[in-house]
C-alpha cells in the first residue's frame, strides 16, 4: 500500500508545480475541456515518469470532472436520453481506441490534427457565439450526431486525447444543435466516464501516485468548480476564448511533438 501511495519521492517543488499546474488545467477543463494539455506536461515537469504521471493525472482529473459535471447536473445542463447512451459509447470507444494505439504509429494522427485544428479554428472564429439557445433539429438525427461522435471522438480520447472535450463541445453545439451549457454538461458526463475507465487500468497496473494525485485532486476540484462555475454564468462569452486557446495549445504541442 505504501508503494501505491508513494511510488517515488514526494518533495515540496514537485507538490507546488502540480498543484498550481493542475488548478489552471481544471479552470480550462470546467469551462470547454482540454485541461489535459496543462496538467499532463505539469506533472513531467514535476519529474514523474511517463506511465506515472499519465495514471496520476487520470486521479487529479477524475475527481475534479465529478465536481464540475455535478454542477451541471445540478443547474439541469444534462440532456439525459443523450446523456447515458454518449456515455456507453465513449467507453466502447475508448476501449479499441487504446488497443488501436498498441498497433499504429500515433505521428500519422497528429499530421492528420495539423490538417484538422486550422479548419476547427476557422469554424470557431466565424461563429459569432455559441449557442445559448438549443437549435432546430430533428430529435434522430440530432441522437445519431451526438451518440457518433461520443464514438469517433471517444476513440480518439483512447488513441491520444488531448482536445477531446473541446471537440465535442464544437459537435454537440455546432452539429448537434445543443445550447452551450447543456453541451458542456453532456461533454462532462463523458470525459468522466473515460476519466474513471482509464484511472481503473491505471491502478491497477500500479500506475498511479496516490499521495500527490490526492493532493492534486484538491486543485483539480477548485479549478473545475470556478470553471464550470463561468461556463454557467457567461455562456458563450467565455467559452469561444477559451476553446480557441485550447485549440492553439493543442496545434503547438503537436508541432513540438513532431519537430522534437
Amino acid at each position: 500500500m505504501n508503494a501505491m501511495l508513494f511510488p517515488m519521492e514526494m518533495t515540496a517543488q514537485m507538490v507546488v508545480i502540480v498543484v498550481i499546474g493542475v488548478f489552471l488545467a481544471g479552470l480550462v477543463d470546467g469551462i470547454a475541456g482540454g485541461g489535459g494539455l496543462i496538467s499532463v506536461p505539469t506533472y513531467f515537469l514535476a519529474g514523474l515518469p511517463a506511465h506515472l504521471a499519465l495514471g496520476t493525472n487520470k486521479l487529479s482529473s477524475c475527481i475534479g470532472t465529478a465536481v464540475s459535471t455535478g454542477r451541471f447536473v445540478r443547474n439541469g445542463y444534462v440532456n439525459w436520453r443523450l446523456g447515458i447512451p454518449s456515455v456507453a459509447l465513449a467507453l466502447v470507444g475508448a476501449h479499441f481506441g487504446t488497443r488501436l494505439q498498441l498497433t499504429v504509429d500515433e505521428r500519422y494522427l497528429k499530421w492528420v490534427l495539423l490538417i484538422v485544428l486550422p479548419v476547427v479554428a476557422l469554424v470557431v472564429l466565424r461563429q459569432r457565439r455559441f449557442p445559448e439557445e438549443p437549435g432546430q433539429i430533428e430529435p434522430k438525427k440530432q441522437a445519431a450526431i451526438v451518440l457518433g461522435a461520443s464514438l469517433l471522438i471517444g476513440t480518439y480520447d483512447g488513441f491520444y486525447g488531448p482536445g477531446t472535450g473541446t471537440f465535442l463541445l464544437l459537435v454537440f453545439c455546432h452539429l448537434g444543435k445543443l445550447d452551450v451549457r447543456t453541451a458542456a454538461g453532456n461533454v462532462k458526463l463523458v470525459n468522466l466516464a473515460s476519466n474513471v475507465g482509464a484511472l481503473a487500468t491505471s491502478l491497477l497496473s500500479g500506475k498511479v501516485f496516490l499521495a500527490l494525485g490526492l493532493i492534486a485532486a484538491v486543485a483539480s476540484v477548485a479549478g473545475h468548480y470556478l470553471g464550470s462555475g463561468l461556463a454557467i454564468k457567461d455562456g458563450s462569452k467565455i467559452v469561444k476564448p477559451v476553446v480557441l486557446a485550447v485549440l492553439g495549445l493543442l496545434a503547438a504541442k503537436v508541432i513540438w511533438e513532431l519537430i522534437a
